[in-house]
């Protein structure tokens, strides 16, 4: 059994469902330490964080990822115990090992060899580990950044473990990510029966016609970096159901997957404008998860970039596309930031796997672009 594979095992083994660590940084920091890095705690609430350095100097090329996973499911449909790692058939099967308790092994593995071969390296290495991605996100990485900023500390380059891939290793890498603006909205209406439709009024039948034109707004074209802005309604609830009353009140969840053409300002003003058109009786509330970022070609994509094709013959290809990620929270402060990680395809399923060389190989891409940065 390699490094990288031991150590996904034995964090993949610690339940950690978000935003629970279950005793995984406390595994990481003690390895950290090892290597001589300043370990310090930053827990908010129930969350657990950390920031460990070393050196003192720049560039500060920082790691960062969480050891949080979602919860397991239905366990009936996993072939083997989630928090109990197996491997089958050359793939490591359990809850986090793509997303992204592997990335964390290979980071640290791929500092292991770096620095027993670099001691004197210029610049400085860093790891930023939260257990609050998988969750509301408001008291991990932001925080932790918040600090970073109250004290100048800047990070030059920062690559963050999220499973990027698609088809195989290093296939596609994310150099930004789309912005994700969420609504929760009730529209008001009063309660009857359904006999009686001329003493209440349906919330259901005054919502259709803004939700038809909600859902064929052309809100931009995309640009080069990100695909045109998409509106989706996740859910839509009313009633209790009875089929004899009219509900007295709707709810419907809806998000934003927004690209650097519009502010989420923008959108707000132009989504209620437009509900105001067709009906003004609702409440709107909004909640910004992360503005679009970008990080142009440079010094950091060209290393990840090098660093695979060395390690696997793969042309990678930049891309936003997919969801958020806590690098939205980094890249605001100048820091130049790119995901890199193993395939996506079980992520966040049953019987969540990767394959065990993908781990060893990507712990040696993290080593090649530890050397092309900082060597």
């Amino acid at each position: 059994m390699t490094a990288t594979l031991e150590l996904t095992c034995d964090l993949i083994s610690r339940s950690s469902i978000s935003p629970a660590d279950g005793g995984c940084q406390d595994l990481l920091c003690a390895r950290l330490e090892k290597l001589g890095f300043t370990i310090e705690s930053l827990p908010f609430g129930e969350v657990s964080n950390f920031w460990a350095r070393r050196g003192d100097s720049s560039p500060l090329l920082c790691f960062a990822g969480h050891t949080d996973v979602v919860p397991p499911g239905n366990l009936e449909q996993w072939q083997s115990d989630p928090f109990k790692p197996e491997v089958r058939d050359g793939r490591l099967f359990g809850r986090g090992a793509a997303d992204m308790k592997g990335s964390l092994a290979a980071m640290l593995t791929a500092c292991e060899r770096f620095i027993a071969e670099n001691p004197d390296f210029s610049g400085s290495i860093a790891f930023l580990v939260t257990s609050d991605e998988e969750s509301v996100a408001l008291d991990g990485t932001r925080r932790v950044i918040e600090v970073l900023q109250g004290r100048d500390e800047k990070i030059d380059y920062c690559i963050v473990g999220e499973p990027s891939s698609s088809e195989m290793l290093g296939d596609v890498v994310r150099n930004g990510r789309r912005g994700s603006l969420n609504g929760t909205l009730t529209v008001h209406g009063t309660e009857g029966h359904v006999a009686y439709p001329d003493l209440a009024s349906n919330p259901i039948h005054r919502f259709m016609p803004a939700l038809a034109a909600l859902c064929e707004v052309e809100w931009d074209q995309g640009n080069e970096y990100f695909p045109p802005t998409s509106f989706q309604i996740s859910n839509i609830h009313a009633g209790e159901g009875t089929n004899n009353v009219i509900p007295g009140e709707m709810h419907a969840l809806f998000n934003f997957r927004f690209s650097s053409e519009l502010s989420a300002e923008q959108l707000q003003e132009r989504t209620e404008a437009l509900l105001n058109q067709h009906y003004s009786d609702y409440s709107l509330e909004w909640q910004l998860s992360g503005n679009p970022f970008i990080t142009s070609e440079g010094v950091l994509t060209g290393a990840v970039k090098e660093a695979i094709k060395e390690v696997t013959g793969v042309e990678t290809l930049l891309s936003t596309g997919g969801g958020t990620s806590d690098g939205r929270f980094i890249a605001p402060t100048g820091t130049q930031v790119v995901e890199v990680g193993p395939c996506n395809r079980s992520i966040h399923k049953v019987n969540e796997e990767v394959l065990v060389e993908d781990l060893d190989k990507l712990s040696r891409i993290f080593e090649a672009i530890l050397g092309r940065i900082l060597a």
